[in-house]
């Protein structure tokens, strides 16, 4: 695939999907194979096959039988990102605000602001542009954390958006911070429950979000046990943003006290919390997801990306993209900034002394970003990492193009020297969803007509 024959990939596509579904047999050849599984490790001149939806084969020589074959020679394959955090409605609003100074600039010019103004038919615009950047990308699996929930039809446009691009979404609704609304979060959690997420065995799955303390948007919105119990009741997870510093670590406290905290509640930033906090965090298994670009940019209490912490409490951390309002949609910005960010401090820590510093490695954040992201969201069973038994999440990277030859590491490669260009295909949940380098199913000018009317509408009604 050094070369990409346009004439046969689209012959091969063709081929898969002239077959139903669920028959459905891809065999790619010859790649080398990351598979963050830790019994399979790295596997050089291999081969995968999926049947369906699933992984069922991976090594050397696989029989090919009647499944279509694909020539993977030079490519790597890896298990699609999953981002754990993102508020995909803002997408219209892309870098609308790129130099933002702290986290009450955003609050107030977002939150308090264009929030106020989305239609339902806005929600799904942004969470449709967000998914599909998403997929383009590599991001197989996406965290909508979907905090402009003004109606139930709101909440439904969101729903929908990620159900018509065929990611794995997550959906974590909550109500909004600021502005009019129906009043109908949380209660309406068990509507969409019934409507959307019947089945365990789809691609969508929901969860509670909700804030750390009533510090931005009041008590309504503040994570405790009444909010803990409905989680409970619906059997879904709990994902809390906002986690910052002092106030942050006292609640934290109280929720393992209180036993609401654990390892199906994940919290969203973990900047600045006391060592009291983590231990707690630890003890209760409970996940984090990082935001490092956020943390860095905007300027979270400390602004440093909360690693180190959570690995010395044996925590590894999912990552996460959060507002693109400001930052960079893409999971190769998060990884490379994390591992930056991380080895810079670990060198000034231990600079002048005879410590060795503590860095994390390349084959860390490209954990992070796939099995631990998984594991965060829930998911560590169905995606994350290119196991036989596991759904068919997975990237096949050009390895030989202009910017990534000769390849010489492939965790390297797919974290250091990979982006969206590099990606000649992308499957979720065994459909091809990105082939040759173009998403599929997406008539471009329509959507970017729809993004424009969508933004345009904002900002008018905004600033009217």
């Amino acid at each position: 695939m050094t070369t990409v024959d346009d004439t046969a990939a689209a012959a091969a596509l063709e081929q898969l999907l002239r077959r139903p579904a669920a028959e459905r047999r891809i065999l790619f050849t010859g790649a080398t194979i990351v598979t963050m599984d830790a019994a399979l490790g790295v596997l050089p001149h291999a081969d995968l096959l999926v049947e369906g939806d699933t992984i069922t084969a991976i090594g050397p020589g696989l029989d090919a039988g009647d499944a279509v074959v694909v020539d993977a020679t030079d490519t790597v394959l890896c298990p699609g990102f999953v981002d754990t955090h993102r508020h995909a409605w803002e997408a219209q609003l892309r870098r609308i605000m790129p130099d933002v100074d702290d986290l009450g600039g955003y609050v107030m010019s977002t939150l308090a602001g264009y929030a106020t103004v989305y239609r339902p038919e806005d929600m799904y615009t942004g969470t449709r542009l967000a998914a599909l950047t998403a997929i383009d990308s590599g991001i197989t699996t996406m965290l909508d954390f979907s905090h402009n929930s003004r109606t139930p039809e709101h909440s439904d446009a969101a729903v929908e958006a990620l159900r018509d691009t065929g990611i794995r979404g997550v959906h974590a609704s909550m109500g909004p911070h600021f502005g009019d609304w129906d009043k109908q979060w949380p209660g309406d959690l068990t509507r969409l429950r019934e409507k959307y997420f019947n089945s365990e065995d789809q691609l969508l799955t929901l969860r509670l979000a909700t804030l750390a303390t009533d510090e931005i948007a009041g008590p309504a919105l503040a994570y405790g046990p009444e909010l803990a119990r409905l989680a409970a009741d619906l059997g879904i997870g709990v994902s809390v943003d906002a986690v910052f510093g002092t106030a942050s670590s006292e609640a934290i406290l109280n929720w393992a006290e209180a036993g609401i905290l654990g390892s199906d509640v994940t919290l969203i930033h973990a900047t600045g919390l006391t060592p009291a906090a983590w231990k707690a965090m630890g003890d209760n298994g409970t996940t984090v997801a990082l935001a490092p670009t956020s943390d860095a940019q905007i300027g979270l209490e400390t602004a440093i990306p909360a690693v180190d912490e959570a690995l010395s409490v044996g925590i590894r951390p999912g990552l996460s993209i959060d507002v693109e309002v400001a930052l960079a949609s893409d999971m190769f910005t998060q990884m490379r900034t994390l591992h930056a960010i991380q080895r810079m401090r670990a060198v000034n820590a231990a600079y002048g002394t005879d410590q060795q510093p503590r860095r994390i490695t390349t084959h860390d954040v490209l954990d992070f970003a796939t099995l631990q992201g998984a594991r965060t969201n829930g998911l560590a069973g169905v995606t994350g990492s290119l196991t036989p038994g596991k759904k068919a999440d997975l990237l096949v990277i050009q390895a030989e193009d202009l910017n990534n030859m000769p390849l010489n590491d492939p965790i390297g490669t797919v974290v250091l020297g990979s982006d969206a260009r590099n990606i000649n295909t992308v499957l979720i949940n065994g459909e091809v969803r990105k082939w040759n380098g173009h998403v599929l199913d997406v008539d471009l000018p329509a959507l970017r007509r729809e993004v424009h009317a969508s933004r345009e509408y904002v900002l008018n009604t905004h600033a009217a």
